[in-house]
């Protein structure tokens, strides 16, 4: 950009977006190609460096060597402050400059923030998004990206990335699985959470997720990426997951083959293929071979190519003198004020989830911390690598001098080889040798179980863990990680009473090499496996109870380790503390009633009644290399505890529904719409103090739908420390003609009351924010009549309550003559799943995998001087495939459930699927004859509810009601 370049926004894309096309006519077209992968290479003669898409930064620069490591994601969002995240992800942008001004190879596109709502806390990827709310996590994902983003109005510190687009919750068959998205779901909770970050001008670029929705895999949804760029002024390059273009084919089996699956992606709106690592050949010749075919035409190709080239001009690549961050130098990392905000933001993150006054702790207690958690800080999946670790034990004892014990719980063992008669005992390089004399020091491992029979294998004198990268097995590690987990193993006792062991990284048994006794894995079948004898040194729950009894307070540090039983590629199997640390825990109790249950976990636990037993429960997640010092500000009452639940916990594990079910209306899922109580509900969390909440206040209760009203909430601080409260306002529309969430966040507030002090604290909330999705007009609507307001601690306290009466004008029915009624835009459904009505657009409606029938419901169709009706069927398979339509007069919300009471319907007739067509040839087929049968006679010129019935391998797409 030269010196005079302009200010307007506006203008500033526009400048952009000509320079990227003056460089795109530079290009040849292999060399435009050759942008299309996320490794493209340098064209020297135009000043382009080698580019690739792609560094990870969800909580700190990730996989390039040391940087500051802040809590996860799930972490920072209990915070609940934009303010907060924005000067993290400056940090990060920093950092990540910096790793760029060490490297250049180094990319300015940060695969950040991950904004998929957490409807389900089994996700194993649960860690990585903010909120079970799309519009809290709107609003903290906006802020992490602007901090990334920087406020230079022409340069950009870092391109932030949205991931993952769109309606992924589950690990489980990721690639394979279809989300059932009907348009309320899709736009009242899901495409929330993106469109807040889009609008607001801060993000460069979105990654579709590996799933399907609907039937159509999302790197080939062109409907909603188009509607996706409609949202920000900014150009957005679509960068494609790994591996997610040849699953296309290879998985989905949704193209024929990879060119015909590239063309299709390129059409979409994809700009950047991730696969085959750096190995650019396979896409850009299927993207040759797509030309050549004529499935894509070159502007195709110009493009995505011209969206990379903005991309890249926004990050100051061309104009090194110009930018404000290229003076940014490999130094900036791990600065002292990196290390502060890292401390402040665990402290910032730490929830309270009950007291029974234990806490804070005092500075003349003796203080035991116990559990697989008491001194260890771990990483995920997507940490840096951390300059240094504070544990929770470790920084107690600078604080407490000489006053703190640790117990981890794991069960100190060793074992001696029944084939060479030694024990087990590390040798040069931590290769493990069953060559030891004895059961002393050398020989001892401590096992600490995660659960589902998963432990970890620890040398006593190393201090390492067991790993088996390769087959040879070494105590070498100092924590679990990979891609695969190398460090995780499963014990199995034979009848016998002997032991043996399977490493799970590789499936294979370990067995001893004969000749030189080392250890490795190499068996495949436990009949070949190695026999040990297990000889047990210390009992983990007796060391816990010992040093338990011996303190005036126990913390006990339970949780997950985040590399195992949930994360990328591995669901959570359950949502319970796994058995051996609720074991533990009960050890601590039992010894030691002032027992402060201390979680540190990537996401929710149903702890039932572990948590009524506990003095006081409280939550981090892992918070990187500053945990034990965050923690433990809160713990001893130097920082008051201000955390609050961006994700609620559930009482029981059957309250969350099924994995797979995204609808979020019909599941009754999250707390928008839950029918049971949380154990902790979302927004909880306490203080150290009481507060009092005394009044709410509106400025006006009768307002228009595109109005914003003031709100004003009294808090009082009752008790003698100083509170930093979060007030929310929640909003309800009790008696609304439609299922509608019985609760959901409209605003919240931090106010900061000093003991005894009372404060109005104002908030705004604009009327839109009760709006819901009309199907039939495409449109959110605010309807008329009575709506509450609602202010209080959380979602499940809401103390306070006003109305509200918005005026305005009903829902019209649907206008059925001369319309087109999309069957997908139904109020209800019962056994149907939504499927893609033709490869690239549209939905369409079919009974569910393993169901012969299943029925959509359309509410209030207006049958004003409608004689016939036609609906459109295509077919999935030979036999009869057919569409009964039936016909009631319209009923309001209050008789809902008589959708499911087949005596209320009139059959109006049916229609058949022609024979011989495949699931995209379409055919508009009259339902029966006309007129129609006395059903109809009697309901016309009234308002009806209409239900289709699909038997057989049968697709709707539309209904059609004809004069």
């Amino acid at each position: 950009m030269a010196a005079d370049s302009p200010t307007d926004p506006a203008a500033i894309r526009a400048a952009r977006a000509a320079r990227a096309r003056a460089l795109l006519a530079e290009l040849t077209l292999d060399e435009k190609t050759a942008l299309l992968h996320q490794h493209a290479p340098a064209i020297e003669r135009l000043g382009l460096n080698a580019f690739h898409t792609g560094a990870e930064a969800l909580h700190g620069v990730a996989w390039l060597g040391t940087a500051t490591v802040f809590p996860q994601p799930v972490g920072l969002a209990a915070s609940w402050s934009a303010e907060l995240l924005t000067r993290i992800g400056e940090v990060v942008g920093v950092e990540l400059r910096a790793k760029h001004a060490a490297d250049p190879a180094v990319s300015l596109n940060a695969w950040a923030p991950v904004v998929n709502p957490l409807r389900h806390p089994r996700w194993g990827r649960n860690e990585e998004g903010y909120s079970e709310d799309p519009h809290l996590t709107a609003e903290l994902a906006t802020a992490y990206a602007r901090g990334l983003r920087g406020d230079h109005p022409v340069f950009w510190r870092t391109v932030p990335t949205l991931k993952h687009f769109l309606a992924y919750n589950n690990e489980t068959d990721r690639a394979l699985t279809s989300s059932r998205l009907r348009p309320r779901v899709l736009r009242e909770y899901e495409l929330p959470a993106y469109r807040g970050p889009l609008e607001a001008g801060v993000i460069g670029a979105v990654m579709p997720s590996y799933n399907l929705v609907n039937g159509r895999p999302n790197h080939v949804a062109r409907e909603l990426l188009d509607e996706l760029r409609s949202w920000t002024p900014e150009s957005l390059l679509v960068v494609s997951d790994a591996a997610a273009p040849g699953n296309l084919v290879t998985f989905e089996r949704y193209y024929p083959d990879h060119v015909t699956g590239h063309a299709a992606m390129l059409r979409a709106g994809i700009d950047s293929f991730t696969d085959n690592d750096a190995d650019a050949r396979p896409t850009t010749t299927r993207i040759a071979a797509a030309l050549e075919r004529g499935l894509i035409t070159e502007a195709d190709i110009d493009q995505a190519a011209l969206r990379h080239l903005e991309l890249r001009l926004a990050t100051g690549e061309l104009d090194p003198g110009l930018d404000p961050y290229a003076g940014i130098s490999a130094d900036q990392i791990d600065l002292p004020e990196h290390r502060a905000l890292a401390r402040e933001a665990v402290a910032r993150s730490v929830v309270l989830l009950a007291n029974d006054g234990v806490l804070p702790l005092g500075p003349d207690q003796r203080i035991a911390v116990v559990g697989p958690h008491a001194d260890r800080v771990l990483h995920d999946w997507y940490s840096g690598t951390p300059p240094y670790l504070t544990g929770i034990a470790s920084a107690l004892d600078a604080r407490l001098p000489g006053a703190v014990r640790t117990a981890d719980g794991a069960d100190r063992v060793a074992l001696r080889s029944t084939s060479t008669g030694g024990y087990l005992r590390p040798g040069v390089d931590g290769v493990l040798l069953a060559d030891g004399p004895d059961a002393g020091p050398e020989a001892q491992i401590d096992v600490t179980a995660w659960g589902e029979g998963i432990v970890t294998l620890r040398s006593v004198a190393t201090g390492l863990l067991w790993s088996g990268v390769g087959w040879v097995i070494r105590a070498d590690a100092e924590r679990v990680g990979g891609w695969v987990a190398q460090e995780s193993f499963r014990l199995h006792r034979h009848d016998d009473g002997a032991w043996s062991l399977r490493h799970l990284g590789s499936g294979r048994w370990l067995r001893v090499q004969h000749g030189q006794g080392l250890l490795a894995a190499d068996a495949a079948e436990l009949a070949d496996a190695e026999r040990f004898t297990l000889r047990t040194v210390r009992h983990g729950h007796t060391h816990v109870a010992e040093v338990s009894a011996a303190a005036d307070v126990v913390l006990v540090a339970v949780g997950n380790d985040p590399h195992l039983l949930g994360r990328e590629t591995e669901d959570r199997p359950h949502l319970r503390l796994p058995d051996e640390q609720a074991e533990l825990w009960r050890a601590a109790r039992e010894a030691n009633p002032r027992a402060v249950l201390t979680v540190v976990s990537s996401y929710p636990y149903a702890l039932g009644g572990l948590a009524d037993q506990a003095a006081a429960v409280v939550w981090t997640s892992h918070a990187g290399q500053e945990l034990g010092n965050g923690l433990v500000d809160v713990l001893v009452g130097d920082v008051e505890p201000s955390g609050r639940l961006a994700q609620g916990w559930p009482a029981d594990e059957s309250h969350v529904g099924d994995l797979l079910d995204y609808d979020v209306i019909e599941a009754k899922s999250t707390y928008w719409y839950a029918e049971h109580p949380a154990q902790y509900a979302f927004g909880h969390g306490l203080s150290y103090t009481e507060v009092e909440y005394t009044a709410l206040a509106l400025d006006t209760a009768d307002v228009d739908p595109d109005d914003v009203v003031r709100v004003t909430v009294t808090v009082a601080n009752r008790g003698e420390r100083p509170v930093d409260e979060l007030v929310q306002v929640y909003a309800a529309s009790p008696g609304h003609r439609l299922p509608v969430p019985r609760r959901r966040l409209v605003a919240h507030s931090r106010a900061s009351l000093a003991p005894g002090e009372t404060r109005d604290v104002v908030l705004t909330v604009r009327i839109e924010q009760l709006s819901t999705w009309d199907v039939s007009s495409g449109r959110h609507v605010v309807e008329p009549g009575r709506h509450e307001l609602h202010a209080g601690p959380s979602s499940a306290a809401r103390p306070l309550r006003a109305e509200l009466r918005v005026a305005g004008q009903p829902v019209p029915p649907r206008a059925a003559l001369g319309a087109v009624l999309r069957l997908a835009d139904y109020d209800e459904q019962e056994g149907t799943a939504l499927a893609e009505r033709t490869l690239d657009a549209g939905d369409a409606v079919q009974p569910a995998p393993g169901r012969r029938s299943g029925w959509v419901l359309l509410r209030s169709m207006d049958a004003q001087g409608a004689r016939g009706l036609r609906v459109t069927l295509a077919r999935t398979g030979p036999g009869a495939a057919q569409a009964r339509v039936e016909v009631r007069e319209s009923i309001d919300a209050a008789g809902l459930s008589a959708a499911h009471d087949d005596a209320a319907w009139q059959p109006v007739g049916t229609a058949e699927a022609p024979a011989g067509g495949g699931r995209y040839d379409w055919s508009d087929v009259p339902v029966t004859a006309e007129p129609l049968t006395a059903g109809w006679d009697t309901l016309a010129g009234k308002v009806v509810d209409v239900r289709v019935v699909l038997t057989g391998p049968v697709r709707a797409g539309e209904l059609s009601p004809t004069p």
